[in-house]
């Protein structure tokens, strides 16, 4: 492997010492105009790139966000980390990206090796209270989880219990009465959502059952498998995400229900699956490109401001809950035995 070029390489090239080679490449401080374009040329002959770390280390800052997203499958997390993008970028921030999934806390100890300025949780983070390493003053957002990992983190997520209070209430409105959730139990998001689902069922008097699945397609599809085959069959299903409902939907199909005819199908999240027209799943739209961008204007705030309060807020201080809105699509309708009451009686 090729021995990576330095900046001594660049200096010596150009026949300066490096503190010159140095204040050359960062435009700071006096360096003659000959001895600028001397450096400039060697480090272009080389074929030299910055350490973008050395470079942190003799700095005060890094220019360095690390972004910790949960899991980099789940689609939610797209528009999310779109507006957390932008919403950096704006503020002459890069972020640096990690899946928790795949690394857990050993990439928060890199960021932290690395002089992030600031870090952003994104999604649940199972096991995050236990696994970070300390923080210290870094200033910290979480984005799409209620529960607070970090002591003092700022919050910014959807009102996953209002969303899924209106998803029943979209669906006792056309008529159902016997509704399933699909639910991700243990988890901040998933609780939220059940806790809505259920509150309002028990509100409206629904004939309402929790089963649990989990968020990804196979785990929908194996949890739909089992409720539908059950007597009384719910003429309704509502997953905790859109992935859920999507296995929701081969389920329907394997057992030769179609929907909406024979069963109404809701999810959350509104991810581009749910848009397409073929699928037309009603979902929860729970801004997550929106989240992602106050949750930039925020971090960078804090990161302006030199840090986050000592100590730490409770969740319900720190959080800052989102509106969500409920985007009805072809896949609910009232259910069988309502469209057969509302057909007008044909003459024998």
């Amino acid at each position: 492997m090729a021995k990576s070029v330095t900046i001594l390489d660049v200096a010596a090239r150009a026949g300066v010492s490096k503190s010159a080679a140095s204040l050359a490449l960062r435009g700071t401080g006096y360096v003659s105009e000959a001895r600028r374009r001397a450096v400039l040329e060697a480090a272009e002959e080389l074929g030299y790139r910055p350490n973008a770390a050395a470079r942190a280390m003799g700095s005060a800052r890094s220019g360095i966000v690390g972004l910790i997203l949960d899991d980099l499958r789940n689609p939610w997390y797209v528009p999310a980390v779109e507006g957390l993008s932008d919403g950096l970028h704006a503020a002459g921030l890069s972020p640096l990206l990690g899946d928790w999934r795949l690394e857990g806390a050993a990439l928060a100890e890199r960021c932290l090796e690395l002089r992030v300025e600031g870090l952003v949780l994104v999604g649940t983070l199972d096991g995050a209270e236990e696994l970070l390493p300390p923080l210290g003053p870094l200033p910290v957002v979480q984005v799409g989880a209620a529960r607070v990992h970090v002591p003092g983190a700022a919050v910014e997520t959807n009102d996953d219990a209002e969303g899924a209070r209106r998803v029943v209430r979209h669906l006792t409105g056309l008529g159902h009465t016997r509704i399933a959730h699909l639910a991700d139990p243990g988890t901040s998001v998933g609780d939220a959502r059940r806790a809505g689902f259920e509150e309002e069922a028990r509100r409206a008097g629904l004939d309402a059952v929790t089963v649990p699945a989990g968020r990804t397609e196979e785990a929908g599809r194996l949890a739909a498998l089992g409720v539908l085959r059950s007597e009384p069959r719910p003429t309704a299903v509502f997953a905790v995400n859109d992935m859920a409902a999507l296995g929701a939907l081969s389920a329907a199909e394997e057992l030769g229900l179609r929907v909406p005819e024979d069963l109404s199908l809701a999810g959350y999240d509104d991810t581009p699956a749910a848009r397409l027209r073929a699928v037309g799943l009603t979902s929860v739209d729970n801004a997550s490109r929106e989240a992602g961008r106050v949750a930039a204007a925020l971090l960078a705030e804090m990161i302006a401001g030199h840090g986050r309060p000592p100590g730490g807020a409770g969740p319900g201080a720190a959080a800052t809950l989102l509106n969500p809105e409920l985007k009805v699509r072809t896949s609910s309708a009232p259910p069988p035995a309502v469209v057969r009451r509302a057909r007008p009686a044909q003459a024998g």
